[in-house]
């Protein structure tokens, strides 16, 4: 919103240089530290005031680990991506009984065998008799063996004779292309611990080992709230007035963070309004977008007071997104704010409420993944910088991507994930911790 970002500061005040080939953007709108009608000097030491990037981060994890599980059985249908809360374990033997593998013959003894007249021994029907030792019968993937049956046959490896033998045409080894009871798992293995994600394999193994629900997580719930009476809901800019690009956008990011969206509301410029809307929220979390800073129109802080709240972090050492700020409403409950511009948001959202969100929903902490930078990226005097970067197919390691102030999207739309850089900056080919967005492909392929 109007007057809620310091980063605007960071760019008038020229203290990050530009990516190569990328001028600087105009100044936003003046936040807390241009507010305050301080220095530059007295800028810098309020951001050093703030919290560490990787402080702020840590509590989030923190946070969210502590919370404790509420869990609910959910239909398998309603599961995907849930966490369960309970280790998933075996309710029968899985298989429930020895199948047998392949089309072919289910034979009993040694050969030759006499083909019996019993019929075709089929998937999802019980074999009518016990086959004698020295007989055959055709069976069918998947169908239960019948008593008696030693192995099963391929049809492409045996034969027929006139007098309705059947012979082998290789060696026959005990138990060969049988399933035996038993050999994925048995009655009460654990399958899978508590913690793990419920994946299209997770449904079809529990399915399998016999479950019509999970226990899962229960989803954090998030409460949005967008502030600002600049913003549009619809159409083109026009008379001061902007569109909304985080309502939209973060819905979905929540949803793919493991969260589920209560409310979406829009709150305009007014402290009591905004009160009222904190205050009456029963989510988890509640997400604010804009008035993190100290405007004439950034009431957060006002209103974190106002309801009770305690201030966690208030401010962190980051470009973009250094007047975020995480509150703690109620034990188990909080509030993260984050900055009214589009990528200082993205920062936020990063930075305090995801993890604080893997947390809350059950999971463990995300692994820390790395790559190599292919160009120097400059940093900032004093904070860490999250920087829009495109894994390289050739070679995995990642480059930084055009468009990146605060104030837009258009760099993070074509990344795949954030950079953390230090304030020292980066040569080309140092290593870097790097955020994966959640729908962007590892440089494997594979969707984290």
């Amino acid at each position: 919103m109007t007057g809620a970002d310091v980063d605007g500061v960071e760019e008038a005040l020229a203290l990050l240089a530009p990516l190569p080939g990328e001028g600087r953007a105009s100044a936003a709108p003046a936040g807390r530290a241009a507010s305050a009608g301080g220095s530059a000097e007295t800028q810098a030491a309020e951001s050093h005031r703030a919290t560490p990037w990787g402080e702020a981060r840590a509590l989030a994890v923190r946070l969210g680990a502590g919370h404790p599980v509420r869990s609910a059985p959910t239909a398998l249908d309603q599961a995907l991506g849930r966490v369960l809360a309970d280790p998933l374990t075996a309710l029968t033997d899985l298989p429930s009984f020895d199948t047998s593998a392949m089309d072919g013959w289910a034979v009993a003894g040694p050969g030759p065998w006499t083909i019996g007249g019993q019929g075709p021994v089929l998937a999802g029907r019980a074999p009518a008799v016990p086959l004698p030792d020295g007989e055959a019968a055709p069976i069918a993937t998947g169908a239960r063996l019948p008593s008696g049956a030693t192995a099963v046959i391929r049809s492409e490896h045996a034969r027929t004779d006139t007098a309705d033998q059947l012979h082998a045409l290789r060696p026959v080894s005990h138990g060969q292309d049988i399933r035996p009871r038993g050999q994925e798992c048995r009655t009460g293995d654990q399958l899978l611990p508590a913690g793990a994600t419920v994946t299209p394999a997770v449904l079809g193994l529990a399915a399998a080992a016999g479950y019509d629900r999970l226990p899962t997580v229960e989803r954090p719930r998030v409460d949005i709230l967008v502030l600002g009476d600049e913003l549009l809901t619809a159409g083109l800019p026009h008379d001061g007035l902007i569109r909304d690009a985080l309502g939209p956008m973060l819905t979905p990011w929540l949803a793919a963070l493991g969260a589920e969206t209560g409310e979406v509301r829009r709150v305009g410029d007014d402290a009591d309004t905004l009160a009222r809307a904190v205050a009456g929220s029963t989510a988890d979390l509640v997400l604010t977008t804009g008035g993190t800073a100290a405007g004439p129109v950034d009431h957060l802080h006002a209103v974190i007071e106002t309801v009770g709240a305690e201030l966690l972090v208030d401010g962190v050492k980051v470009r973009p997104g250094h007047p975020m700020l995480l509150a703690r409403s109620a034990p188990h409950r909080y509030l993260v704010g984050l900055p009214g511009n589009p990528l200082a948001a993205v920062a936020g959202l990063l930075t305090l409420a995801a993890p604080l969100l893997r947390g809350l929903s059950g999971r463990t902490a995300a692994a820390s993944r790395t790559a190599a930078v292919r160009e120097a990226v400059p940093g900032h005097p004093f904070d860490t910088r999250l920087v829009p970067v495109v894994h390289q197919a050739r070679d995995g390691a990642v480059a930084p991507v055009r468009f990146h102030g605060p104030a837009m999207l258009r760099g993070i739309a074509a990344a795949d994930g954030l950079a953390v850089v230090p304030p020292a900056g980066a040569r080309a080919g140092d290593l870097l911790e790097i955020l994966t967005l959640p729908w962007a492909p590892t440089p494997e392929g594979c969707f984290t």
